[in-house]
């Protein structure tokens, strides 16, 4: 069976009408979640949501998990392999009888490139960013320069490492963050050269690079990206950030305190703004798929905080409730993004 004929197919029996489609014209979708970091239980839950929400008319669902020793299980939790390059094996095998990769791992060793190029190497297509925007976007510093290069402004801010670290002084508040972690672990706001010891001894126990920024006052605004089969990008509506007490942090994301506003209330000047930042850095960083760009709205424009290639997943999650609130739902988003995915890759034949 040729691999893209569910993506290509787009009427085929059963799409439009509800009636259930042969297993054998279904669309072989593996689902990968896990990690080898500390993102690695939400990933579990976007990987999750994401099998749960593919209409199994249409999608058959292989999920795969990444464990945090490294070596890879299938669905039933069991190691591929007794070793991580067994299981490593055992899995480019099944991914390899496979339409189409969802890598919907966050961070190191899946966000950052890492899953992109597996599957480019094993010849399969893969959702989301190529390997080399994903590693780009992961490295803050990298992003920065890229948001800077097409006129989009962000935070003044170093590099710093740790053998730097200690001579690094206080002048005025500062946000330190490791320079490639997600969902805000180890940022701090330093507010006293004390908290500034403190905040990069955290961040550097993360990464070996660490960003120190001047503190922007500003709203915090996130837009979503998709890309659609043929190319074309559909921006979200905005979301609005609030925090009571300043720094959105992994306790604020996770912990319920923080609200979401969405659509965020803006002029069309600023809304105008933040779309076209939002397109110039996804297309500088050579995005594809679903991303997430997150800003703080000042009263000088938009200031570009980060660059998600793999956010969270969740039915709940930011990027489906932004999309949700243009009246495109969740497995909706789902199916465009296998859709573009499997319409930007070349037809293959799937394995006996």
């Amino acid at each position: 069976m040729e691999r893209h004929a569910a993506a290509r197919d787009r009427h085929r029996p059963g799409h439009e009408t509800g009636e259930a489609v042969p297993v054998s014209t279904r669309t072989r979708v593996a689902v990968i979640g896990g990690g080898q970091n500390c993102e690695h239980e939400v990933s579990l839950s976007s990987a999750a949501a994401v099998a749960a929400a593919l209409d199994a008319r249409r999608h058959e669902v292989i999920a795969l998990t990444i464990r945090p020793d490294g070596r890879w299980a299938g669905d039933d939790g069991v190691p591929l392999g007794a070793t991580t390059a067994a299981s490593l094996a055992a899995a480019v095998r099944v991914l390899g009888s496979c339409d189409v990769v969802l890598p919907v791992v966050h961070g190191r060793l899946g966000e950052d490139g890492t899953l992109a190029g597996l599957c480019a190497l094993a010849g399969v297509p893969c959702a989301g960013s190529p390997l080399g925007a994903g590693a780009l976007a992961m490295d803050k510093w990298a992003t920065k320069l890229a948001a800077e290069a097409v006129g989009v402004t962000t935070a003044r801010g170093r590099v710093v490492t740790a053998a730097e670290a200690p001579t690094v002084e206080f002048h005025r508040p500062v946000v330190v963050k490791p320079v490639s972690a997600g969902s805000s672990h180890g940022v701090s706001l330093a507010r006293t050269a004390a908290d500034l010891r403190g905040a990069l001894a955290e961040a550097l126990e993360l990464d070996d690079r660490v960003l120190v920024e001047e503190v922007v006052h500003g709203r915090e605004v996130d837009l979503a990206v998709a890309e659609l089969p043929g190319g074309d990008l559909r921006i979200s509506p905005p979301l609005e950030v609030l925090v009571d007490g300043g720094l959105f942090d992994t306790d604020t994301k996770y912990d319920g305190s923080a609200r979401f506003l969405v659509p965020a209330p803006l002029t069309v000047a600023e809304l105008g703004q933040l779309r076209a930042a939002t397109e110039r850095v996804y297309r500088a960083l050579g995005c594809r798929g679903i991303a997430r760009v997150d800003f703080f709205l000042t009263p000088s424009g938009p200031v570009l905080n980060e660059v998600n290639t793999m956010p969270g997943m969740t039915g709940e999650s930011q990027v489906p409730r932004m999309f949700a609130a243009d009246g495109w739902g969740y497995p909706a988003l789902l199916d465009t993004w296998i859709e573009a995915t499997l319409a930007a890759s070349p037809a293959r034949v799937r394995a006996a």
